[in-house]
């Protein structure tokens, strides 16, 4: 963990690269200047970049945008849109051209704002695995659009069972729909109970809003793994998981410790 100076009872993060306690961090079109100096002050926090949704399809100078972040380590991928944008145009064969070209590493298979039948769209997961690493994300982009719990269950077994290294939880940019009411508040019970079939190692919640972001890192800890993070927020959600913002401030000091430590 990167850190300038000690402090005791903080919580352990993973290390880079880790399976759990992830951050999925949104490019929505950054300039190179920008990236490198986001990588500069967000890179030892930052296990993935998403360029969202299909906004690579417009982002000048996209070979030099992946070179600088593969230069720091930090892998990135095409938005689960472009993939859609590319199957409802029956260009399945192209977008896989397409993450040849760009050497991509990763790939997200969605069907949010498609309707796409789920064994086709375990099939495109099969295919895919076997030429990168898989993330296939479960939720739709329709806010009227209520997916039960059960459901959430079936498709994301279904769809780890395929190929798909981690699911991820629909939440939109701004996490308003899919794991979370229009409001932005979680459906507790819909994830509560997805957890009970679903390892948590397994999925990346989408929670862009701080709260959203507080809430699953006091029902699972530091090291949950958690996307749609914006460049901006990298480091405030970093403090959040290690308990130095208010938010969390108290959640992972040990009450009777920090009390004896005050009365001395």
């Amino acid at each position: 963990m990167y850190s300038n100076y000690t402090l005791n009872n903080i919580p352990e993060r993973t290390k880079k690269p880790r399976e759990i306690g992830w951050t999925m961090a949104m490019d929505k079109g950054m300039s190179l200047r920008e990236v490198e100096d986001f990588i500069e002050v967000c890179g030892p926090f930052v296990d993935i970049v998403k360029l969202g949704w299909a906004t690579s399809f417009v982002t000048p100078n996209l070979k030099d945008k992946i070179a600088l972040y593969k230069s720091a380590n930090i892998p990135v991928y095409f938005g689960g849109t472009l993939f859609e944008a590319f199957v409802i145009r029956g260009q399945f064969d192209d977008y896989r051209a397409t993450l040849d070209k760009f050497n991509m590493e990763y790939a997200e298979v969605s069907d949010g704002s498609i309707e796409l039948n789920h064994e086709l769209k375990c099939e495109f997961i099969s295919t895919l695995s076997k030429q990168v690493t898989v993330l296939s994300e479960v939720g739709s982009k329709d806010a009227e659009k209520i997916i039960p719990p059960y459901k959430w269950i079936q498709l994301m077994q279904a769809e780890l069972s395929a190929g798909s290294w981690k699911v991820i939880g629909e939440a939109r940019e701004g996490g308003n729909v899919g794991l979370f009411r229009s409001t932005g508040e979680v459906r507790s019970g819909l994830v509560e109970e997805i957890l009970t079939k679903v390892p948590f190692e397994k999925i990346i919640w989408e929670a862009p809003q701080k709260a959203q972001q507080v809430w699953f890192i006091k029902l699972l800890g530091a090291n949950v793994n958690l996307g749609n993070i914006a460049p901006n927020e990298v480091i405030p959600l970093e403090t959040i998981r290690l308990g130095l913002r208010g938010d969390t401030f108290n959640h992972f000091i040990n009450q009777h410790d920090l009390l004896s430590l005050l009365d001395k």
